[in-house]
């Protein structure tokens, strides 16, 4: 792969990347020469075999940092911008910004044995994924932090528009997802933005896990997939990577599905 970002001093941030879609990225984008910040949440235990993940990061001659963090919390957010503009200097510059959180409800609307989804369950959801998006995208661009051609992704999925059980709550916030990488498409293209959302196929990673009924939504993606099998996490990276690229900068506000033809059927 081409290094086409080496010794250029640009940073790609992925908030959600000790796993899944957030660490595919990180380990793509640092084959291209972009340094790597990631911004994750994750107990203790898990560390030592996360650690492990991020080497792998490290071997490709790029700096590399990371933060375990609540990136939902706005001091945690300044503590991270304050260490990050240190790292740059005068010269560096936030190239990319991927946005990878996964933290939602999976509780269902209606039921006589578990918990139902509450007011709060929604609001906090949505916060998570999406409005989560927007409070970095505006902290690092009050900060003068983001290149002349920067890339913002996030990442959405086919409940943004199909009723699964137990995902009313991030589907709500997948909307919410889209709509703010649209308007800061828009909003943001003046200054030299993109914004861009990955509509990914079904993927086997850790939040897929969480849904309640996860393995029938793995076996009926199976059929309807042309090629039948799953998305992986690799898949959803070498697009990322293309939408880094600076031929792909006159795309903007697209939802692009990244799922092998699964959603044609």
């Amino acid at each position: 792969m081409i290094e086409e970002f080496k010794n250029k001093n640009y940073w790609a941030i992925i908030l959600g990347g000790s796993s899944g879609l957030g660490l595919a990225s990180a380990k793509k984008l640092a084959q291209l020469g972009l340094n790597i910040c990631i911004i994750h949440r994750d107990r203790k235990s898990t560390l030592s075999a996360i650690e492990q993940e991020f080497e792998k990061i490290r071997t490709n001659g790029i700096s590399f940092f990371s933060f375990n963090i609540d990136a939902l919390k706005q001091e945690k957010r300044t503590e991270v911008i304050g260490v990050l503009k240190e790292k740059l200097g005068a010269i560096g510059k936030v190239k990319v910004l991927v946005h990878s959180i996964a933290k939602g409800n999976l509780k269902p609307m209606v039921s006589e044995e578990s918990p139902t989804l509450k007011n709060d369950d929604f609001h906090l959801t949505i916060e998570a994924m999406s409005i989560s998006l927007y409070d970095w995208v505006k902290h690092f661009f009050a900060e003068k932090l983001f290149t002349e051609d920067a890339r913002i992704i996030s990442f959405t999925s086919e409940g943004n528009r199909k009723a699964w059980e137990n995902y009313a709550a991030v589907s709500a916030a997948k909307a919410a997802l889209e709509a703010i990488t649209r308007n800061i498409a828009l909003e943001f293209a003046p200054f030299g933005i993109r914004a861009n959302c990955i509509q990914a196929g079904v993927t086997d990673t850790p939040s897929l896990r969480m849904i309640p009924g996860s393995e029938r939504l793995k076996a009926h993606s199976l059929l309807r997939n042309p090629s039948k099998r799953l998305t992986t996490p690799e898949d959803v990276a070498n697009v990322v990577t293309l939408l880094c690229l600076k031929e792909a900068y006159w795309i903007n506000g697209a939802i692009i599905p990244v799922d092998g033809g699964e959603h044609i059927r």
